[in-house]
């Protein structure tokens, strides 16, 4: 019978957490923020207040959020065991902070945030109009960008990647830290494990290039929708917008390879 403990923190990803804040609204609030149906956006200063009107005006419900945090909630719920998905990211010393926290833990996650002193914890509005047929998101990432490499250095962070399986970043964390992307990159090789990354958004594909590329060669599983491959592939000017041809094309690429091991 394989030991529980052994399993912990299987697998460790890298990413922006964010606490997702839920509430049923109408189109009056939709419209006094300037957003629109099933649309998805960066907050800009005149949304900052949605977050605490949502939360003392509605019914809310929270959520542990971000696109990396919630592919390990995810995983985690199906596996039924506790601890074997880990986490890492920056959120605020706040209410909203504590919130996440008890939200990731409660479904299972192991996290490790870092903590920062003065920006709020990242939070993203999801309203809900029309009996739930439409929902709207707002993101405000704050503290979520302050994730610094030192993170990483701290000797419990140092024994949850080394004794981490697998690794899944995605691009989104391009925006933040790059070198924490880099230094998990090469542990993988280096220790023969599995790197794995999302490829999370066209504009990534498009602008966060250059450090994309340089984390592609240590990338053994890419993930991706038809959408953010062509972009991909127009800006790397592979020549086709093919979703199959592309993907050969990709899994072409120069692959960095730990040889001491082979």
């Amino acid at each position: 019978m394989s030991d529980p403990i052994s399993k912990r923190g299987l697998l460790l990803g890298l990413g922006n957490p964010l606490l997702d804040i839920s509430a049923n609204t109408d189109h009056d609030f939709l419209e006094k923020y300037g957003l629109k149906l099933n649309d998805a956006i960066l907050a800009e200063e005149k949304h900052i207040p949605i977050y605490k009107e949502m939360a003392e005006n509605y019914k809310v419900d929270y959520t542990a959020g971000g696109a990396c945090q919630n592919t390990m909630r995810v995983a985690q719920w199906l596996v039924k065991e506790k601890n074997m998905f880990a986490f890492m990211g920056c959120i605020g010393k706040d209410k909203f902070g504590e919130i996440l926290e008890s939200k990731a833990k409660e479904a299972g996650v192991l996290v490790s945030y870092q903590y920062h002193d003065t920006l709020p914890t990242g939070t993203c509005a999801v309203v809900i109009t029309d009996q739930g047929k439409n929902r709207s998101l707002c993101a405000y990432l704050s503290a979520a960008n302050g994730f610094s490499r030192e993170h990483l250095d701290k000797p419990e962070n140092q024994t949850l990647i080394n004794k981490a399986k697998y690794f899944y970043i995605t691009s989104f964390f391009l925006t933040v830290s790059p070198s924490s992307i880099m230094q998990i990159a090469e542990h993988a090789c280096e220790n023969n494990k599995k790197f794995c990354m999302n490829l999370s958004a066209p504009f990534l594909c498009q602008f966060f290039k250059e450090p994309m590329m340089q984390a592609m060669p240590y990338v053994d599983i890419l993930f991706g929708n038809e959408q953010e491959a062509a972009t991909f592939s127009k800006e790397q000017e592979l020549g086709t917008e093919n979703v199959e041809e592309i993907a050969l094309l990709i899994s072409t690429l120069p692959k960095k390879v730990n040889f001491q091991e082979l």
